[in-house]
């Protein structure tokens, strides 16, 4: 079955090693893709709640898919997050192919687009971390009942339903916040002259245009691979948000065979692409 081109896509909040995260509807969607460039917006691992028991073999395949596709010639971009924060420590450079960095500008057909995972925005985690990853832990184990109660429900035939979604959108503290983050990114956007800014870190997918009295720009976040199954796609001049549970086609690709790559192959993709670099050197050095 043919892959879908994309020029740039997003994923965010993906939470590799946790028991929230949808590892196969994610490579299921990589495999049936073919981006030019993608973009990892913060909390692909979550080192926070990371466990030597508890990171199973898809988890794994997400993460060499993922190598799989820069070693194969998309152009990957990891920007860090909260729950990957232990990264910013390797910010402005590159393992292979895949590159780390803290934020990113893109100028996309003329438009600047401005990404960043977005808990600079967070009073709890720049002032109590411990408190938020408490919150983490709390967060998962809600995930795990509500699996737990999907079951039954899909077992009854009846629709699946999020205790999370419930709880944020009925808590009016946690509406406020995603508020104040949505406007806050998107002032800030306007303010440095942004045209797009995508972020992630809310778990809340959106594209919204935000206004006020110094411009405009479009908000944008990728949402996340817990709750939402979502991703930011940019082709032909325009951005859009991908629904897992919409797309019909992406379970057929599920089944597509990864290449089992293990850290020699990561050892093996680091010292052919800097044979290739030093190849290229020597080509342009001119000859006496």
């Amino acid at each position: 079955m043919k892959k879908r081109k994309i020029e740039v896509v997003v994923i965010s909040d993906v939470h590799l090693g946790t028991y929230g995260c949808h590892a196969d509807e994610l490579i299921a969607y990589l495999n049936s893709i073919q981006p030019d460039k993608l973009i990892l917006n913060g909390d692909i691992i979550d080192i926070w709640q990371f466990s030597k028991r508890y990171f199973p073999p898809s988890h794994l395949k997400v993460l060499k898919k993922i190598i799989g596709l820069a070693s194969n010639g998309t152009e990957v971009i990891y920007i860090t997050g909260n729950h990957d924060e232990m990264l910013r420590k390797f910010s402005d450079t590159s393992i292979g192919y895949v590159s780390i960095v803290d934020k990113l500008v893109l100028n996309l057909n003329g438009k600047k687009s401005w990404f960043f995972h977005g808990d600079v925005f967070d009073a709890s985690i720049q002032n109590a971390k411990w408190l938020a990853k408490l919150g983490g832990y709390g967060y998962d184990f809600l995930i795990l009942i509500n699996r737990l109660m999907n079951w039954f429900l899909i077992k009854m035939g009846r629709e699946k339903y999020s205790l999370s979604k419930r709880i944020k959108n009925s808590v009016k503290g946690a509406v406020k916040y995603i508020n104040d983050f949505e406007k806050t990114a998107a002032d800030l956007a306007i303010e440095n002259g942004y045209d797009y800014v995508i972020c992630g870190h809310i778990h809340q997918p959106k594209k919204e245009l935000y206004e006020n009295k110094n411009g405009q720009c479009i908000y944008l976040n990728s949402g996340d691979w817990v709750e939402n199954l979502t991703a930011l796609e940019y082709s032909f001049k325009r951005w859009k948000i991908y629904n897992y549970s919409n797309d019909k086609l992406s379970p057929f690709f599920a089944d597509e065979d990864i290449k089992e790559l293990d850290i020699n192959d990561l050892i093996a993709s680091i010292t052919s692409k800097k044979e290739k670099d030093s190849s290229s050197a020597l080509e342009d050095t001119p000859l006496d």
